[in-house]
């Protein structure tokens, strides 16, 4: 169970299909190989050595696809960095866990002299740009070209393979040490369950310093696939390399997924190519869903569950359960049940297993869950507890093992002594025509400690009021559920995942407050 294990398979059974392609370039899988060698000989030989950590802060690219191959081959950890973090976050994280190279592109060279006045551990910076290397840095196409290439140091198994970082807008990051071994059951899990389809061409659009990108892009590589790469998600970049390159198979996180539906440059006629469509990171609402299932008649829909701490997913909801039958039953609105190697359990608050429909805290056990927090034995002994990981995400067990997820645990309001989910209004409030997207907080409430608070954004040139959107909720849900307050933005915020980041929402609202939530 190592990582590079793919591409040396790749390289015996078809060495001559893409294995990267990127804008004009485009490499075989000999080629990538060849290059994955020469790169891990000249880390080597500038001094990194088996365990030790090399980052890399930069946009998708084919160059970015090689570290992670390089490092493996080298005996090396992986540290990609947060391409959305401020100076100190980069700094931190590199201190951190004492990464000693950094790989930079043209995108956040600016940010090098920063980097190098706050810390002290890195000591090579490597710049992967298309310009003239900056004095001070080593090229990296120099590097491969002068390099001698090596053999695969085949380290493997339970060896720390990358710290991806999580967290960082309240309190320090965390660094999530995944193994091969976590990388390997997770990916060969879900292509044992959803198909590997052998031969795709893959589109990665998910920032690869993230676990959703990372993770495909270690599935990708298992099965020999080829994969486009572009920069960073764009409505047009997507529609492009779609049409240009024939990308057949597609994971978009569902902000994403909106926001391409919703482009002006939109047309079903692009994507044609298209044959699945994979999405997850974060609750999809179903309106958009069952949009995009009209739109895309006879593409395959498979969703996934899961997270950094689990090498991204653990369960999927398969092609089968998102046809007719499965949307008039609720069964799409489903994850998935346990993927292979992996087992759930919803338990209460002190532990204690519920019963089937009962709503509670997602635990897992299984291979694809991570070694541990990197230098933090609290936070690691907080979710890590008798083998089992406490997720943080609400959610249920339906008689037949299927997964549904309500909310993260700490998004869950409480108002009156009742408990409000919030995803449970946003695919009501998503349903009404004017809305293009929303969110759902709880705020300081005197009379019932949290009240209902709707974040929304509309559609453009569409107009609706507060009242109209909480008549319209009223027509759906119980009153303490809708919201009692409405906020309209231009735009939400977004993680670098895609992800809205309700705490940005919720943060002017709690400032000086002890949050009262259980």
């Amino acid at each position: 169970m190592n990582l590079t294990q793919g591409l040396h398979r790749a390289q015996q059974n078809h060495p001559e299909r893409i294995a990267t392609v990127f804008g004009d370039r485009q490499q075989t899988f000999h080629q990538m190989a060849q290059r994955v060698a020469r790169l891990a000989g000249a880390l080597q030989s500038l001094g990194v050595r088996a365990s030790d950590r090399v980052a890399m802060l930069a946009l998708n690219s084919d160059r970015y696809a090689e570290y992670f191959q390089a490092v493996w081959w080298a005996g090396a950890v992986t540290n990609p960095v947060n391409t959305r973090w401020s100076v100190p976050e980069i700094v931190y994280s590199l201190a951190d866990c004492d990464s000693q190279v950094l790989i930079v592109d043209d995108q956040y060279l600016p940010l090098v002299e920063q980097i190098q006045e706050r810390t002290r551990c890195v000591h090579t910076l490597i710049y992967a740009g298309d310009r003239a290397t900056p004095p001070g840095m080593l090229g990296y196409e120099d590097l491969i070209a002068d390099a001698t290439p090596v053999e695969d140091a085949m380290r493997g198994g339970d060896a720390l393979a990358a710290i991806l970082y999580t967290g960082g807008t309240t309190g320090f990051p965390k660094g999530v040490m995944l193994s091969h071994t976590n990388f390997w059951i997770a990916s060969i899990a879900r292509m044992a369950e959803m198909g590997g389809q052998p031969g795709s061409i893959s589109l990665i659009a998910t920032p690869l310093f993230h676990v959703g990108g990372a993770g495909r892009l270690v599935g990708q590589s298992i099965g020999g696939n080829t994969i486009v790469i572009v920069p960073s998600f764009t409505a047009e970049g997507v529609l492009d390399a779609v049409e240009r390159h024939g990308v057949n198979d597609l994971m978009l996180v569902p902000t994403m997924l909106q926001m391409l539906l919703d482009h002006p440059a939109f047309e079903r006629r692009k994507m044609a190519t298209i044959k699945r469509i994979s999405y997850g990171a974060s609750p999809i609402a179903l309106p958009l869903l069952e949009r995009t299932l009209d739109l895309f008649p006879g593409v395959e829909f498979a969703s996934a569950y899961g997270m950094t701490e689990t090498a991204a997913s653990v369960c999927g909801n398969p092609p089968v359960n998102h046809g007719p039958e499965a949307r008039k039953s609720g069964l799409v609105r489903s994850v998935g049940r346990a993927g292979y190697g992996c087992e759930i359990r919803i338990v209460d608050s002190d532990g204690n297993e519920l019963p089937r429909g009962a709503v509670g805290e997602v635990i897992i056990r299984g291979g694809c869950v991570m070694l541990g927090y990197w230098k933090k034995p609290a936070e690691t002994a907080a979710a890590l507890r008798d083998g089992w990981l406490h997720t943080g995400d609400g959610g249920y067990l339906d008689e037949d093992g299927y997964l549904y997820i309500v909310d993260r645990i700490k998004d869950m309001i409480v108002t009156g002594g009742e408990n409000v989910y919030s995803a449970e209004v946003e695919n009501i409030l998503a349903r009404h025509p004017a809305v293009s997207v929303c969110a759902v907080i709880g705020i300081p409430s005197r009379q019932w400690g949290e009240s209902v608070h709707a974040v929304v954004v509309l559609q453009t040139g569409s107009q609706a009021t507060e009242e109209e959107l909480r008549a319209h909720c009223r027509t759906a849900l119980a009153g303490y559920k809708c919201p009692k307050s409405v906020e309209f933005r231009e735009a939400m915020p977004l993680s670098a995942a895609g992800k809205v980041v309700k705490a940005q929402l919720r943060e002017p609202y709690w400032r000086g407050q002890e949050r009262k939530v259980s």
